[in-house]
């Protein structure tokens, strides 16, 4: 490795298991030091696991070598003098990895900035889930935010969020960016509402989504800039009379280049027919995404299929985006019965919709009359969830 014209002979070598959050802020510090970081997860090869116990005594991540030297967990890193760490990192510059340096499954090993991304994110997701789950109500109606913010997993979680900033976006992979920043805006809603509270009339969700954010990657991106700008190939979004990226924008360079519709099964806004709140992994996002939208499609709060009124009833994500999903009413109800679980719902949706392809008149209907999709009845239509 070349850092600022120096060859680093050795290695920085830290043996951690994916999502944990001491783990991301030892790897993080490591960054900012330019020491080539070979990741060994530990769940992945247990007879390292076994071999590390030995050579540490201890059984938890992270532990960190630098070359032969042992460090310590992310707590020693830190607790580091100037003095030290410099010794330690002109070690590694200078010296080659020695042949009793502690043990790795390859030279294939060191992290991405995707992997250490990704990583950031679900840690952080994780963490914020675990706050609210041990500070909801029994009934599971309510949520002790006060109670929350005074929490050290929250301290942890403020922390950890700082790191965002040294993210290289522009390193990332469609499916990295995926992952990363759905993770990041469900846990962005819920620390916006830590922060200000829940949003309670049109003009404080406005002011919310447009005003909550992070500084990630050396840019500033706020709940509207990750939803419309980066995660729908930068469209306006509901109620947006501009695009969120200009042309000149340097963010630009991170939105994805189609707008994925996928994605409004994953992000959780804090709305009452949002999709369940859950991390995903870079790994298979595109199952993962289609898995949420047929059981989201599957939850009846989200979609009704009526076969006496020839009705279809949707949640209103469907109306907010509908561009998102063709645009037109005979689009929209094709995604959405491609996209069903094999069902009696779904069997349900296709007898209307080859009604209505018999009749001749789907498109024509479908132009002359809002909503409607099938010849029968005027009461056949596309309705919305309050």
């Amino acid at each position: 490795m070349v850092e600022d014209g120096t060859i680093m002979r050795g290695r920085v070598t830290v043996y951690s298991v994916p999502g944990c959050p001491h783990c991301i802020h030892a790897k993080a510090t490591l960054s900012t030091l330019g020491v080539p970081v070979c990741d060994v997860d530990v769940n992945k090869h247990r007879e390292i696991r076994a071999r590390l116990k030995e050579l540490t005594g201890h059984s938890t991540v992270p532990q960190i070598f630098f070359n032969n030297l042992y460090v310590g967990n992310n707590e020693d890193l830190q607790n580091l003098d100037p003095e030290q760490m410099e010794r330690l990192v002109l070690s590694v510059r200078e010296e080659p990895v020695p042949l009793d340096a502690p043990p790795v499954p390859g030279e294939n090993s060191l992290d991405s900035d995707g992997e250490i991304a990704c990583e950031l994110s679900e840690a952080l997701r994780n963490l914020i889930l675990k706050l609210y789950s041990d500070h909801l109500s029994e009934d599971g109606k309510t949520v002790d935010y006060k109670a929350m913010s005074r929490s050290l997993y929250f301290e942890r979680y403020c922390d950890l969020a700082v790191q965002l900033q040294r993210v290289e976006l522009l390193s990332l992979s469609r499916e990295e960016k995926l992952a990363f920043f759905i993770n990041i805006y469900n846990a962005l809603v819920i620390h916006g509402n830590l922060r200000l509270g829940f949003p309670k009339n049109i003009w404080q969700r406005y002011r919310f989504f447009n005003y909550v954010s992070y500084f990630i990657g050396g840019e500033v991106f706020t709940l509207q800039d990750i939803e419309n700008g980066v995660l729908r190939g930068n469209r306006k979004g509901v109620a947006q009379l501009l695009k969120p990226f200009s042309r000149n924008d340097p963010r630009l360079k991170v939105a994805l280049p189609d707008v994925e519709p996928l994605i409004h099964f994953a992000l959780n806004c804090g709305a009452k027919g949002c999709p369940p709140i859950k991390t995903y992994t870079p790994q298979d996002i595109d199952s993962q995404l289609r898995a949420a939208a047929e059981a989201f499609l599957e939850n009846d709060d989200s979609c009704v299929i009526d076969s006496v009124r020839r009705e279809v009833k949707l949640s209103q994500i469907f109306k907010w985006y509908k561009t998102d999903f063709g645009g037109t009413d005979e689009k929209l109800l094709n995604w959405v019965f491609d996209h069903m679980g094999a069902s009696q719902k779904k069997r349900n949706l296709q007898a209307l919709l080859s009604e209505g392809k018999d009749d001749g008149c789907l498109q024509q209907r479908s132009e002359q009359h809002t909503f409607q999709f099938i010849r029968m009845t005027p009461a056949s239509s596309i309705q919305y969830f309050l």
